[in-house]
C-alpha cells in the first residue's frame, strides 16, 4: 500500500475546487493526457472521467470512478487501465491550521497491478504521488484566492518541489 502526504498551504475547500472539477484530473494526475467527466456529476458516487495515457505514439483511455465522495473531505477512485488492472485511489483532506494536509492512499485491486504487487512496485507509486502531489499542491497554490504568495516548499531532492514530505 503506497501512502502519501503534502501540506498544501490553502484551505481544505480550494484543494477541494480541483479535485471537484474533472477536466482538471489531467493537470494533477501524473501520466494523464486529458481528461472529461463522461457520467454522472464529477465526483459524487458512481460519477466517471475518462482519461487518456500517452505512450510514444500509443494513446490509451481509460476511465476513473468515483466510489466515496465526502464533499471536502474524502474521495476515493477507481482507476480502470486496461490490463494492467484497477486501483484503489483514496485522497483525504484534513485541516492543518489554515492550510490543508492532502493524504493519498493507493493500491492495486485486480488484474496484472494486483498480481505484481510488491514492494518495488509501492516504491515506484510513491514517487508518482511525490510528483502528483506537487503538481497538484502547485495548481492550488497558483489558483486559490486564499493562496499564500510564498517560496516554494523546499526539497531533499534538487529539482523536485516538497520532496522531503513523506
Amino acid at each position: 500500500m503506497a501512502r502519501r502526504h503534502r501540506l498544501i498551504r490553502v484551505s481544505p475547500s480550494a484543494v477541494w475546487d480541483v479535485l471537484a472539477d474533472g477536466h482538471r484530473y489531467a493537470e494533477w494526475v501524473v501520466g494523464t493526457a486529458r481528461s472529461e467527466p463522461v457520467r454522472g456529476q464529477w465526483p459524487h458516487k458512481d460519477a466517471a472521467i475518462r482519461f487518456q495515457v500517452r505512450l510514444g505514439p500509443l494513446r490509451l483511455e481509460n476511465e476513473t470512478v468515483v466510489r466515496l465522495c465526502e464533499e471536502g473531505v474524502a474521495l476515493e477512485l477507481e482507476a480502470h487501465a486496461g490490463v494492467l488492472g484497477t486501483a484503489r485511489i483514496a485522497v483525504e483532506l484534513r485541516p492543518w491550521g489554515e492550510h490543508c494536509l492532502v493524504i493519498v492512499d493507493e493500491h492495486p485491486l485486480q488484474g496484472a497491478g494486483g498480481r505484481l504487487h510488491n514492494v518495488g512496485f509501492d516504491a515506484l507509486i510513491q514517487l508518482r504521488h511525490r510528483t502528483m502531489l506537487a503538481r497538484l499542491a502547485r495548481l492550488c497554490e497558483s489558483t486559490a484566492p486564499d493562496a499564500p504568495h510564498l517560496a516554494p516548499v523546499p526539497s531533499a531532492v534538487p529539482g523536485v518541489e516538497g520532496a522531503g514530505h513523506a
